[in-house]
Formats: structure tokens, C-alpha cells, sequence
């Protein structure tokens, strides 16, 4: 195994921590794509099924249960612990349109047209676009939080670094897949679109700190606080903020 598939795996696997801890630990999944979730889960139980055929290492079969493990962890999270703060609404890109055409051109494109060779290309053709959904989301709502990015940014990582992991391969044992290469070259470029994003986006918070309705009053009512705005339309529609809010709410304020 050489550097890049290393630091690719563990870039990887990061980005799958990122994403359980920040959903386990805000008690939310706010911002995140559940289908996408699903089209991961979906290319980790297909590419693994030789898990029950094959061992190559103990490192190989870890990390193939760690991955399916934690993508079916996230959906459950999302669509069962969590479900009350996942925003459908927001989360509405049509996996069909990429599900279909995957599984069409796995058929037609593969290595071996048996059944675990062509559930094998389906999930290197799905993962390269699993994560439009996500970026879907990210553009129709147009902002993100930052543990969002930070796990995105991960995802990128990893991916380009496998770039580097094909080319290494290619020089120096004489392996050369064009699939998974095409398929990761694909990927990496629809990431591209997301970096673009990850610099100029802020987190959501900037966009509470300059709304013209908010001048940053905070009064102590009991257990709650309340926010006070300088717009009397706000003042109609004003509330509470609980307890365990206003530290989320300050921490935001701080930082800028």
C-alpha cells in the first residue's frame, strides 16, 4: 500500500467521523443531505459484497465494515433519531436520474459481465456522483455550515488523492484501471465546484449577524433569552431562544 491510498483512506474515514459527530453531537442534521447518505450506503453494500467471498488483509476487511458500518449508522441517524430536523424540503435532487443511468452503464461498461463484477462498477460509477445531492442542497440554500464543509472538503481530499494513489500504481506496479479512473477523475471534478464553494461561502451564522431585523439584543427572560431587532416588523414576530442556543448563537457572534 503505498502514501496516497493511505492518507486517501484515512481522509475518508475523517470526513465519516466529521459527519457522525457533528449529527450525534448538535443533536441535528441540519444541512446535510439525507439521499445522498443513502446513494453512499448504497455504493458501500454493493462494492462489498466480496466481503463475504474473499479476505485480502485484516486493514482491507476493517475498513470495508467501518464504511458500510457508519454510512447505515447516518442514514439511520438522519432518518430515524434525527428525522425531526432534516430538511427535505431543501433536500430534493432526483437520485433516480442518477441511479438508472449508473446502473444501464454498469451493465454495458464493465469488466465481467457477472453479477458481482457489474454490482462492483455500479457502485464506482454511483459513488462519482453520490455527492451531488449534497451540492445540490448547498446551492439551493446557499450557505453552509462549517462542519458541513469541513466533511465535504474531506471527501475531496480523498478523492484526489486516490488521483495520485492510480498514478503511483501505474508507474510503479503497472496497474491501470480506466473505470475507476474515469469514474474518480469525475468525481474530483465535481468536487472542484464544491471548493469553489468552501472559499467563498461563510458559515450560516454570517447571514443571521447582518440581517437588517437584528441589532443583537439579548434580554434575560427566566430560562429563555429573547432577541430584540431593530425593525418593527421583527418585534411582531420575536421569541425565545432557549439556553442551549445562545451558546451556539454567541459562539457565531464571537467569531466575526
Amino acid at each position: 500500500m503505498n502514501i496516497f491510498r493511505l492518507t486517501g483512506d484515512l481522509s475518508h474515514l475523517a470526513a465519516i467521523i466529521i459527519l457522525l459527530l457533528k449529527i450525534w453531537k448538535s443533536r441535528s442534521c441540519a444541512g446535510i443531505s439525507g439521499k445522498s447518505q443513502i446513494l453512499f450506503a448504497l455504493v458501500f453494500t454493493t462494492r462489498y459484497l466480496d466481503l463475504f467471498t474473499s479476505f485480502i488483509s485484516l486493514y482491507n476487511t476493517s475498513m470495508k465494515v467501518i464504511y458500510i458500518g457508519c454510512a447505515y449508522a447516518t442514514v439511520y441517524l438522519i432518518y430515524a433519531k434525527f428525522r425531526a430536523t432534516y430538511d427535505g424540503n431543501h433536500d430534493s435532487f432526483r437520485v433516480e436520474f442518477l441511479v438508472v443511468p449508473v446502473g444501464g452503464l454498469s451493465v454495458l461498461i464493465n469488466h465481467d459481465f457477472s453479477p458481482l463484477e457489474i454490482l462492483w462498477t455500479f457502485s464506482i460509477y454511483l459513488e462519482s456522483v453520490a455527492i451531488l445531492p449534497q451540492l445540490f442542497m448547498i446551492s439551493k440554500t446557499g450557505e453552509a455550515e462549517t462542519i458541513t464543509t469541513h466533511y465535504l472538503f474531506c471527501l475531496g481530499l480523498y478523492r484526489a488523492l486516490y488521483l495520485f494513489n492510480w498514478i503511483w500504481r501505474f508507474y510503479f506496479e503497472g496497474f491501470f484501471d480506466m473505470i475507476a479512473i474515469v469514474a474518480g477523475v469525475v468525481q474530483t471534478v465535481l468536487y472542484c465546484d464544491f471548493f469553489y464553494l468552501y472559499v467563498t461561502k461563510e458559515p450560516n451564522y454570517s447571514a443571521l449577524k447582518t440581517h437588517p431585523c437584528i441589532s443583537f439584543g439579548l434580554s434575560n427572560s427566566g430560562s429563555n433569552w429573547r432577541v430584540t431587532g431593530a425593525n418593527p416588523s421583527w418585534h411582531k414576530a420575536k421569541g425565545t431562544i432557549q439556553p442551549g442556543q445562545l451558546a451556539s448563537l454567541s459562539k457565531g457572534f464571537q467569531s466575526h
